[in-house]
């Protein structure tokens, strides 16, 4: 039976985890995960606040302690004061990839021009990819899954059709994916059969 991946899921916000308003980030996450992902998964999930030093402290848990192959963030990428998330993940992560927080403002860029404002990045501590998403649900759908057409074609790839093979390079599991949610891709010589 195929070992399950761990997959952290942390949402950053001051009020939310205060309890001033219910947390949609995490809700969203699990559930678009539990769509796009067939391969055995379990979520380790935090809501934590605006603050440099916890969400470090959560982000080396995560990764170092709990074995996450992946770590979701979302909120915390403007550029308020209280905006701490992408240093946070700056600074313990050992290498950055510049293209997810490239691609997610370009995805952005198409519904408001705001986008421009995000400052979500992405980076590799040992065995884990740690990605920092938007903040709104809707959001994080289309940041992950793509954009599609009124037929439902797919028009622009999210980024999470990069994040399975990103993972095989940094030695963690093989995830799949339902292509009806997002097709993984990965060059044919890292194809394995399916595992399902």
């Amino acid at each position: 039976m195929k070992a399950e991946a761990v997959i952290g899921l942390v949402s950053v916000s001051d009020r939310a985890s205060q309890g001033v308003y219910e947390d949609r980030g995490l809700p969203a996450l699990e559930a678009w995960l539990s769509r796009a992902l067939v391969s055995p998964w379990r979520a380790e999930k935090r809501l934590i606040p605006d603050e440099r030093p916890v969400i470090e402290r959560t982000l080396i848990e995560l990764a170092d302690e709990l074995g996450c192959c992946l770590v979701f963030t979302t909120g915390g990428t403007g550029p308020a004061p209280r905006d701490v998330t992408p240093e946070a993940t700056l600074a313990v992560g050992e290498k950055e990839l510049p293209g997810f927080g490239e691609e997610m403002r370009r995805i952005g860029l198409r519904f408001v021009p705001t986008a421009i404002l995000s400052r979500q990045v992405a980076v590799i501590r040992g065995r884990t990819l740690i990605v920092n998403l938007p903040g709104q649900p809707k959001s994080i759908q289309e940041t992950l899954e793509g954009l599609r057409d009124a037929d439902g074609k797919v028009i622009h790839a999210g980024i999470f059709a990069a994040i399975p093979y990103a993972i095989d390079l940094i030695g963690g599991p093989y995830l799949e994916t339902d292509p009806a949610v997002v097709a993984a891709f990965r060059p044919k010589s890292a194809v394995k059969p399916s595992q399902g």
